[in-house]
């Protein structure tokens, strides 16, 4: 058992396995504030910035910030914020120790300790890893929730904001005041055209809260679109109890990832950034054309692995993709989704890619963390390729069915009749679940009247409406291998 825990101190006592910060941590100063502080901008935005770090760019401390709980500060600050990245591919693993994040705030213990650091005149770049759901948005039409408890409770009040809209509003707002640069703000969640969302929310918010910062925001703040890329599953207490072995140290919470990754992002940072090219990130005039391709290849395909997992009782990724019938059908839903993809990126290569990526039995990537929030992902990740394939007549048998396995996955039960794990808050406004009672084409009226997900054009369809009962129908009756072996 290993009794000392990792730490500035214990650096120097540990094993050589790793790769250890080779700078003066007590020098690092703040530059960037980060909102979401999961696995995986631990594994991510974190590792690119400890590069900077390591050549020198002494400034680009990350301030992290929990905007839910306090498990991750909890774990980290007895570590000194330090933790372990651990790379696995090809059943070989490396690790590093990474010293990027020099602190760790929870904004519902003390939001204005969070609004004190995005207001430091140090600070210039805030990124984003909150997922979907922390956007509290329509999503589709980049319209605030208005009617969410966080955002009703924001607009009401000043001195503790739960969101981020209210949490950078008040942060915007005194930076002017105090003659501080104004903020880039870089969303790195798989949102399309993320930057432009996140911006168009924020003016919203302004204008029912501050009018005068309206203008202020739309001229002076900078949102870059960005996309991200690199499978990060959950850590397990296998995870840590491995890394703990190798290093010689206790980490409360490490992270594993992929060796693969991709970071683009539109170079329009007015008051500077760290060197990030150095280190691969790729910075372009439009990113459109790549999030596309990551949005549409990579996480549709997870969202109906994941699916099919679910109903299944296959538990991760490879488990699922080892099985040579998801394998001929993943290989369709590319085949078809690809004409949607933009001109100048190569999906073929990148598709050669996610083979690779998916088959990887090293990271443990589970079907119910793909599977959680999913309401809010199938938008932009199924409905949206396919609503371009049915408008230009072109096949979409496997993406019509990934969307009627989604639907089958919020289940009561999957195929070994055991409960399904469906961590969607969705399902708390009436969505049912229980779809034993109902019949194929109630089950799927009922999902459509869920208009976060399909809005109110998809429903007016009859057409695709008795497709996509016929498809879910075919789940019902083959089971979900079964019913993708079936597509031509």
């Amino acid at each position: 058992m290993v009794n000392i825990q990792l730490s500035n101190a214990a650096l120097a006592r540990m094993s050589t396995v790793a790769t250890l910060p080779d700078y003066d941590r007590s020098e690092i100063t703040p530059g960037i504030v980060h909102l979401g502080i999961g696995a995986f901008h631990r594994a991510h935005q974190a590792v690119f910035v400890d590069d900077c770090l390591r050549r020198g760019e002494k400034g680009w401390g990350i301030v992290a910030a929990s905007m839910r709980n306090s498990d991750t500060r909890d774990a980290l600050a007895p570590q000194d914020n330090l933790y372990t990245y651990c790379e696995r591919g090809g059943r070989t693993e490396t690790l590093r120790v990474v010293g990027s994040i020099i602190e760790i705030v929870v904004c519902p213990e003390d939001p204005q300790l969070l609004i004190e650091r995005l207001c430091d005149p140090r600070v210039r770049i805030v990124t984003l890893t909150v997922t979907e759901k922390g956007y509290l948005a329509d999503l589709s039409a980049r319209s605030l929730l208005l009617d969410h408890p966080d955002i009703m409770h924001d607009l009401a009040n000043d001195e503790a904001p739960r969101s981020i809209h209210g949490v950078l509003l008040s942060a915007i707002k005194r930076r002017r005041a105090e003659g501080a640069v104004p903020l880039t703000l870089v969303s790195c969640d798989n949102l399309p055209s993320n930057g432009k969302v996140l911006k168009a929310l924020l003016v919203q918010f302004a204008t029912l809260k501050d009018a005068d910062l309206v203008a202020y925001i739309a001229d002076h703040v900078s949102c870059p679109c960005a996309m991200v890329d690199r499978i990060v599953p959950a850590t397990t207490d296998a995870d840590r109890t491995n890394v703990a072995a190798r290093l010689g140290v206790a980490d409360a919470w490490p992270v594993v990832a992929e060796p693969y990754f991709r970071w683009v992002i539109e170079d329009r940072f007015p008051h500077g950034r760290p060197a990030f090219e150095v280190s691969g990130v790729e910075f372009v005039a439009d990113v459109e054309p790549y999030e596309h391709m990551k949005l549409r290849m990579l996480n549709g395909a997870h969202t109906a692995i994941a699916a099919i997992g679910q109903i299944t009782g296959l538990a991760t990724v490879a488990d699922v993709y080892a099985e040579p019938r998801v394998k001929r059908f993943i290989d369709r839903y590319w085949l078809e989704v690809e004409p949607t993809l933009s001109a100048g990126v190569n999906g073929g290569e990148y598709v050669s890619g996610l083979r690779e990526r998916f088959a990887n039995p090293d990271l443990q990537h589970f079907a119910v963390q793909i599977a959680s929030d999913a309401s809010q992902k199938v938008p932009q990740r199924i409905l949206a390729p396919l609503g371009e394939l049915i408008e230009n007549g072109k096949e979409h048998s496997a993406v019509l069915m990934a969307l009627a396995l989604w639907v089958r996955s919020c289940g009561a039960k999957s195929e070994l009749g055991e409960p399904m794990v469906i961590r969607d808050p969705a399902f708390k406004e009436g969505t049912p679940v229980d779809q034993d009672s109902l019949s194929s084409d109630e089950v799927i009226t009922r999902f459509l009247d869920f208009t976060r997900v399909f809005g109110t054009n998809w429903r007016e369809s009859p057409k695709f409406v008795a497709a996509l009962a016929a498809a879910y129908n075919t789940i019902r009756t083959h089971g979900a291998l079964g019913a993708i072996d079936l597509i031509d």
